[in-house]
């Protein structure tokens, strides 16, 4: 079931550095790519960084609609999310379609969001015409975001036995990846 994530708690999606794909429509195509380098911004409005290589057809499809989306996905999508990162869609007509992947719409943006992920961020691109040449890097202010109920409820992620599965994933290189641990509650010293 996915819940809506209010947007000054969206930041916490990607606070704690899971690997996205990154989705985007225009033109009539749809891509997605896998992305190791997201993170969070701001709270109010929430604002998200992204890096994507000019040489990738989802950054064309970003440039060219203004929106994008960022899906957090979980371990039961390792092998998708590999596919997505290793593979380009100016090679393939429908990637996501190839590898099998189902979508949904998105809530306020014209992007596919990828089922069987745990968390979604439907983005606004924020241009920045010199940073994205100079760094490859992209700005978006989050618009909709939603999350798994069964991990992330009352603005938090948690993950409890037998859900392994819906861990998120962190890449390291070449296709291997961790996936978060066990919650741990720190206390200040007395």
């Amino acid at each position: 079931m996915r819940n809506p994530v209010e947007l000054s708690k969206a930041y916490r999606l990607l606070n704690h550095g899971p690997t996205v794909i990154v989705s985007a429509a225009h033109g009539g195509r749809r891509n997605a790519m896998a992305a190791a380098w997201a993170m969070p911004l701001d709270f109010a409005p929430p604002k998200v960084a992204v890096v994507l290589d000019k040489s990738t057809f989802t950054r064309t499809l970003i440039e060219g609609a203004g929106t994008f989306a960022l899906n957090v996905p979980c371990r039961a999508l390792a092998d998708a999310t590999f596919a997505l990162g290793s593979t380009s869609g100016r090679d393939e007509a429908d990637k996501i379609g190839h590898l099998g992947l189902a979508t949904f719409d998105a809530t306020a943006i014209d992007a596919p969001l990828l089922e069987g992920c745990v968390a979604w961020l439907e983005c606004r691109l924020l241009p920045e015409p010199h940073v994205q040449q100079a760094y490859d890097l992209f700005l978006g202010e989050v618009v909709a975001a939603q999350a798994d109920a069964r991990v992330f409820t009352d603005g938090r992620w948690h993950f409890g036995p037998g859900q392994d599965e819906l861990r998120t994933l962190h890449h390291i290189a070449g296709g291997a990846f961790f996936t978060v641990g066990d919650a741990l509650q720190a206390r200040l010293p007395r």
